[in-house]
């Protein structure tokens, strides 16, 4: 492996470790409420909500937890509802606290991702600690949409380019009128955008744009109860305020440091990532690499 492979491996295995910048010192148990027939989502536990979806003879998870202890323990709650055998795990992005519990899966379960969520995986399981991830890297794939369906249920995996990172899923039920959108959305707080894993605060607002336009009146993201579309309007609303906040306060010359204070943002040396106004403003200000 080059020097730089080296690097950007690092960068993304320190990303993927400490993807989950909020979590709580003591996580809550864990447990699976109905959402629709068939239909749950799971909170508590270590790492973020997930869900799962059980059809007439199978079942599909929405992203694994962060560690193979609250795996299992969300496996046990869909064991307590049905027989049927989880046939895949579909992974909303590559975070490390919807990712490291896929150990605690049965080898052999099919994991599947958009192809980008794969890469940025690939790079941080080259880290031996994840030697134990390496067998539940995604074995399907793919670019923009995917069906999903399994006998009793129709879904839909639909990526709609970077926003959160560069491999963000939204998995869609229509029959149920229920998206599962990972951290697409966050609440109570700034949204939080990995720069490194190719993440846009532009495509993130554009992204929430057609998550809006879907005929969906339940969202469940990965670290709020359940939403409707009044509070994802609201966010986006106040997304596009500070773009153009920050723009113009770009175009009056102003500094990173002197956006920051205008927000009232203060560094803070336990933050792992930029802000998303530090974000928005170096996506105004960078220039494109020249072409090769």
């Amino acid at each position: 492996m080059t020097n730089q492979a080296t690097l950007i491996a690092g960068v993304l295995a320190i990303a993927f470790l400490g993807s989950f910048s909020f979590a709580q010192p003591q996580p809550t148990p864990l447990a699976a409420a109905q959402l629709k027939d068939g239909v749950y989502w799971v909170k508590g536990g270590s790492g973020a909500n997930t869900g799962f979806i059980i059809g007439r003879k199978e079942v599909v998870v929405i992203d694994a937890k962060m560690n193979a202890e609250s795996a299992q323990a969300m496996l046990a709650e869909i064991r307590k509802l049905t027989p049927n055998p989880v046939k895949y795990v579909v992974l909303t992005h590559s975070d490390g606290d919807h990712v490291e519990g896929l150990s605690g899966f049965p080898k052999g379960v099919t994991v599947v991702a958009q192809a980008n969520a794969r890469k940025e995986m690939e790079a941080a399981f080259k880290d031996p600690k994840f030697s134990a991830l390496v067998p539940y890297l995604p074995s399907e794939t793919f670019a923009t949409d995917r069906p999903l369906n399994i006998e009793g249920t129709r879904i839909s995996l639909l990526h709609f380019g970077p926003a959160h990172t560069s491999g963000d899923v939204v998995v869609f039920l229509p029959d149920q009128k229920i998206a599962f959108v990972g951290d697409l959305v966050f609440i109570g707080r700034d949204p939080l955008i990995h720069r490194q894993k190719g993440g846009t605060s532009v495509g993130l607002a554009e992204t929430l744009r057609k998550i809006l336009a879907l005929d969906a009146d339940t969202f469940v993201s990965g670290h709020n109860d359940p939403l409707t579309k009044t509070e994802i309007r609201a966010l986006l609303a106040a997304i596009v305020e500070k773009q153009a906040k920050v723009k113009a306060l770009v175009q009056e010359g102003k500094s990173l440091d002197e956006v920051k204070a205008a927000f009232g943002i203060a560094d803070a040396p336990d933050r792992r990532w930029p802000s998303f106004i530090e974000v928005v403003y170096l996506e105004f200000t960078e220039r494109p690499a020249p072409p090769k």
